[in-house]
């Protein structure tokens, strides 16, 4: 007797979608029997593609009957949360690959869909191809997990990568990216740390087990960052990335951020280049683990995405209530720490006057803001008499760094501040 197949509609046929319409076909137990499209007169590189299943209504994927799990893979907040609560209330079950839904309106599509016993999965909407939201929800359940850094962003990756390798600016660098497809047209939501953002919100949610608001954290893009400081960095033994990054003190404050850290040679975060990804967790008993792979892409994405439908095929029919471990089960919202109140280790480029004096006086502003040093170097004496001066600080509170910027910048002999880049701890 041959086993009822699973009924999928897709909503979006762009990159991610059409990696999953290649991939599904060589699965015997699933159909796609409706497909959801901006425009349906597009011609679309597919093989064997049925244009009779397709439409440009995706009200009629989520309303269709006979389909037991949509995915949701066009992004953004509208109207792909009302689609995905329509869905849920006509019975389908979710996949959906959209980060910023999650990190925006997580908390409500996940009470709706436990409210109407019905299952949402998201790995592809954190690392791409890199399995993650799976591990932590499943075999890594039984740990405590105390710390995530993490490169989520392969756009950023890549700038910053050719940055280094070929001591370019970042503005050449980004009109390369985009030359090659690898950046938008309008790259904001990726060179600002929008994107990592989203990520991070959605990992640190799930990795302590407490909700994490979005505004709660801190976000800073690679748009300041220069081929001198990448020059600065290789000098002193670090690579310059754009971290996503998430830790649980021992008080249960949550510290949640996005900016770019100098990372140590040391650490296998400073080798993941170009458009790879890679997620490190800190947890107990695991200790310390690393996960890299393809953040983005057709089939990596794809590969994500797949998995998830699959997941929820094999329950369906088996059980009243599917997927238990991948459900959201917390309700507790995190308390975050301001930034302001952390504590970084920093990197400053400083331009100041060649005078005498004017080491001691950096060394005096920071003495006065708290601030102790662990390196400082003065080079590069220009013919108008001004040197670039690099600091290493020691750990100190973010409030006092930021006083002590504010101190130079009124110094005589400081002419300005180039950098300012946490260093990782």
């Amino acid at each position: 007797m041959e086993s009822k197949k699973i009924k999928i509609g897709l909503i979006g046929l762009g990159t991610v979608g059409s990696g999953v319409y290649k991939t599904l076909q060589s699965f015997d137990n699933i159909e796609i029997v409706k497909i959801a499209v901006k425009n349906k007169n597009k011609k679309r590189n597919i093989e064997g593609l049925d244009e009779n299943i397709i439409t440009d209504n995706p009200y009629e994927v989520v309303e269709d009957p006979e389909i037991d799990i949509v995915c949701e893979l066009i992004g953004g907040m509208e109207p792909a949360f009302d689609l995905i609560e329509k869905a849920i209330k006509n019975g389908k079950h979710i996949v959906t690959a959209n980060k910023e839904l999650l990190a925006k309106r997580g908390v409500e599509i996940f009470d709706i869909a436990e409210a109407y016993n019905r299952v949402i999965l998201y790995e592809a909407a954190v690392a791409g191809g890199i399995p993650i939201i799976m591990p932590v929800k499943t075999i890594l359940a039984g740990n405590k997990i105390s710390k995530i850094e993490a490169i989520l962003n392969g756009t950023t990756n890549y700038i910053l990568t050719k940055m280094d390798v070929q001591g370019a600016s970042y503005d050449d660098v980004l009109k390369e990216a985009q030359e090659l497809g690898y950046a938008e047209t309008d790259p904001t939501g990726d060179v600002e740390g929008f994107d990592a953002a989203y990520k991070i919100t959605t990992l640190a949610t799930l990795a302590f087990k407490k909700r994490i608001n979005l505004e709660n954290v801190y976000r800073e893009g690679i748009t300041k960052v220069r081929a001198e400081d990448m020059n600065a960095a290789n000098d002193l033994g670090y690579k310059i990335k754009l971290i996503a990054s998430a830790k649980m003190d021992e008080n249960g404050y949550a510290d949640v951020r996005v900016h770019p850290m100098l990372i140590s040679n040391q650490s296998t975060l400073a080798h993941i280049n170009y458009v790879t990804n890679a997620v490190s967790l800190t947890g107990h008993p695991v200790g310390h683990i690393t996960l890299s792979g393809p953040g983005a892409g057709e089939f990596p994405t794809a590969s994500s995405v797949v998995g998830d439908i699959l997941s929820i095929a094999a329950e369906l029919g088996t059980t009243d209530y599917l997927l238990p471990m991948m459900r959201c089960n917390h309700k507790e919202i995190a308390n975050c720490i301001n930034i302001l109140d952390t504590q970084n280790k920093y990197y400053l480029s400083i331009n100041a006057k060649n005078h005498k004096g004017v080491i001691g006086n950096i060394g005096n502003i920071c003495a006065e803001n708290n601030i102790s040093l662990e390196s400082i170097v003065q080079k590069n004496v220009s013919d108008n008499k001004t040197a670039d001066i690099t600091v290493i600080t020691e750990l100190c509170l973010e409030k006092d760094m930021q006083n002590a910027v504010k101190a130079f910048e009124q110094s005589e002999f400081i002419n300005k501040v180039n950098s300012l880049i946490r260093v990782q701890v």
